[in-house]
């Protein structure tokens, strides 16, 4: 990258991670800058804003030891990331710098982490069927190639634990390449024993991942930037090395509020709880790179997890993931106090998607007529429950007592498996054998 000759050391405030620096001669939002400390360190920042010849600088890490005097460098670029094969089976923070203890790897080239627009009329219709091993979702709300699926999930719900069984367990269906599959991790604001845990399993996987993780305490940032960067090696991976590339993404409620907290630092007007008026196009610039493209074999999946504030699926951030995604899938705490895992709420969750990846030829002949008898009869289960409240068990008919145990069985047993890794024809098996176990419909 070559840097240019606007070298400044007009500094006239420091604020934390912020710089003020002023009779800038030219400069773009989003450039990226050099800043030369007085013990000759270099740290690197991004423009926030440029207001005439004062621009406001975030840099990447602390400004203890920074005076007026320092010398900024204007590159003028914009950060791009580094791309090449190798990229696979590497852990990256916030700023692609590699925390796995080994060198950085030699770039086959760099691409803008903004990406580039895609035509929607290139847009290939999302279709074929990726497993995540947990039934719940794959018999019943099923994740498909190019789709983007998010799970909404409680405070204290052990959203994290399902991110780390869909790392270790997705892959294709049977017959698929799994070769060509990988797993783009991203991890915005964890504290440290989140990160012990994620780290432990990237660990196991020994490969088939690449990851960004960003920690708690690290520049507000770089948990704007990391999402940014995974997206660019998820198409790279995609549409030049034709794998298909699910992208996992925890938690987008810090990346939200990392967005707030720039959007105050640049006095921008409020809109709904704080959160900056542009959060939906934003994020929609995040959602909207998943997909597939016409005649391009690999594909870009998105699963983002999204801890709804105050359990409110209407707050801003899940309200509007929830328009520019297909569907949800939804935790439930009174699941997670019954000591299920995972605890998805079928009623609520939906995958738009789902009809295009499953049937014969995608899962097996008989997945939509058994997912439709499970939907069924759960739903009639949970619904009798408000009348048992109300005139007891014993005061019900034969048959609602059997929908009753029904739906207790159902999430028993096909709901939660906990840890353990299931394939759809085991999912759709138990499925099976549950419904009629209770002499329901069966296909």
């Amino acid at each position: 990258m070559r840097l240019s000759e606007h070298r400044y050391r007009t500094i006239t405030s420091v604020k934390g991670p912020l710089l003020f620096v002023d009779r800038v001669f030219r400069a773009r939002v989003g450039e990226t800058v050099q800043i030369g400390f007085p013990d000759h360190t270099v740290m690197a920042g991004e423009v926030l804003k440029v207001e005439g010849e004062t621009v406001l600088i975030q840099v990447y890490g602390e400004t203890r030891g920074l005076d007026l005097g320092s010398q900024v460098v204007f590159t003028d670029a914009l950060k791009s990331a580094p791309l090449a094969p190798d990229v696979v089976g590497r852990i990256f923070n916030g700023s692609c710098e590699p925390i796995d203890g080994l060198p950085m790897f030699v770039p086959e080239k760099y691409a803008p982490v903004s990406g580039f627009p895609l035509n929607p009329t290139a847009r290939a219709r999302p279709e074929e069927f990726i497993e995540t091993g947990l039934s719940v979702i794959d018999g019943l709300n099923t994740l498909v190639k190019g789709q983007k699926l998010p799970i909404f999930s409680c405070s204290g719900l052990p959203a994290g634990d399902i991110a780390a069984a869909v790392l270790k367990n997705a892959r294709l269906a049977a017959g698929g390449n799994e070769k060509g599959f990988v797993v783009v991790f991203v991890a915005l604001g964890l504290a440290w024993h989140e990160y012990a845990f994620y780290m432990k399993t990237l660990d196991e996987m020994k490969s088939g991942f690449v990851a960004f993780v960003n920690l708690a305490g690290e520049p507000v940032v770089e948990r704007l930037l990391a999402p940014r960067l995974a997206l660019t090696v998820a198409e790279y991976l995609a549409f030049e090395k034709s794998m298909d590339v699910l992208v996992v993404i925890t938690d987008m409620t810090n990346y939200c509020d990392a967005l707030r907290e720039v959007s105050t630092a640049r006095e921008e007007l409020p809109g709904r709880r704080g959160y900056p008026g542009y959060m939906y196009s934003d994020l929609a610039s995040l959602y909207e790179r998943a997909g597939r493209i016409v005649g391009m074999n690999g594909s870009v999946t998105m699963l983002p997890l999204v801890t709804m504030p105050e359990d409110d699926i209407t707050h801003p951030i899940p309200d509007l993931t929830g328009y520019i995604t297909e569907e949800q899938i939804v935790l439930a705490r009174e699941l997670h106090q019954k000591g299920l895992f995972p605890p998805v709420d079928v009623l609520p969750s939906l995958s738009r998607l789902m009809q295009n990846g499953i049937g014969e030829g995608h899962t097996r002949g008989d997945h939509r007529q058994t997912a439709d008898l499970l939907y069924r009869h759960y739903a009639k289960g949970r619904d009798l429950r408000r009348l048992e409240a109300i005139v007891g068990r014993d005061g019900m008919l034969d048959t609602d007592r059997k929908m009753l145990d029904f739906a207790e069985a159902f999430e028993q047993e096909f709901i939660s498996q906990g840890v353990v890794r299931r394939g759809i024809g085991e999912t759709l098996d138990i499925a099976i054998r549950l419904l009629r176990k209770f002499s329901l419909e069966s296909p």
